[in-house]
């Protein structure tokens, strides 16, 4: 043989075991710009809200807790990061889908409704809860009965949510929207009458209503429904799958219920069924 002819060779050998080394990495692992690629180094990076009580609540240790909180987890888990090993970051509503995109988080759990407009830019895991949209208003306000009782009130909800605009769409045309960053600022400005009331899920609202409940309540008359789901990357459809074996093991386990138990028990709030996972 030849030196050339042998030098050729040796290249496609070499072509041949580093193309062998990627795909079993890939095997093992899955591609480092993935969910279950980034979990094998033992880290995620999880976008949450701090600021809705009962769901995702950051207190005054720096903790977190909440429903969302015990699904990140324990999704985390079975994808083989521990506690530990999650940086929580906090965030929006209106910049899920940014932090997704730029990968500065890897995974959103944010009562992350599933829309058709959103799953054009990411990709989502789930469901793992159907909530329903509902109105929070000041305790012993009869004239809000309901989505078309709004009317000329100020209605507030947070930037980047559908929830105020769908009122205003299909049921009532004069109302007049109030938006703010964080829903605690809707809490606040219906406190200090500054708004009427304040619309996103029932679940959130629940939270607010019980940390006041000398202050605030419940309408109680849900006109949507909500299928909160877990943002990845577009395309990132290995993890998908992963994750949803992961919420389908929540709630076999009975774990779900147990979270939902201990955040919103006593709450007066209904717990549903839990939801067919897969089903977008």
């Amino acid at each position: 043989m030849s030196s050339k002819v042998w030098v050729a060779a040796a290249r496609r050998v070499s072509v041949v075991l580093a193309a062998a080394l990627v795909a079993a990495a890939c095997g093992s692992g899955g591609s480092s710009d993935t969910v279950i690629g980034k979990a094998s180094g033992g880290h995620l990076t999880i976008a949450i809200a701090e600021d809705q009580p009962g769901s995702s609540l950051k207190g005054l240790n720096g903790d977190y807790s909440g429903f969302d909180i015990d699904v990140a987890q324990f999704v985390a888990k079975e994808l083989g990061v521990d506690p530990s090993g999650i940086t929580w970051r906090s965030t929006v509503s209106a910049d899920r889908e940014t932090v997704l995109e730029n990968g500065s988080a890897d995974m959103v759990v944010e009562t992350y409704s599933i829309t058709d407009k959103r799953k054009k830019v990411i990709s989502f895991a789930g469901p793992y809860f159907v909530a329903g949209q509902d109105l929070l208003v000041r305790l012993g306000d009869t004239s809000i009965t309901g989505p078309e009782s709004l009317n000329g009130k100020r209605l507030c909800s947070v930037a980047g949510t559908t929830s105020a605009q769908e009122v205003k769409d299909k049921f009532a045309q004069q109302t007049k929207l109030v938006e703010y960053a964080h829903f605690s600022e809707c809490i606040t400005a219906l406190l200090a009458r500054i708004v009427d009331a304040v619309t996103t899920d029932d679940l959130i609202l629940a939270g607010y209503a019980s940390q006041n409940p000398e202050l605030l309540q419940v309408v109680g008359k849900t006109f949507t429904q909500e299928r909160y789901g877990i943002g990845v990357k577009k395309g990132d459809t290995a993890s998908v799958s992963k994750i949803d074996d992961a919420i389908s093991k929540m709630i076999s386990t009975g774990a779900w219920n147990s979270s939902l138990q201990h955040n919103f028990g006593g709450t007066g709030y209904k717990i549903p069924s839990p939801p067919q996972v897969t089903e977008r």
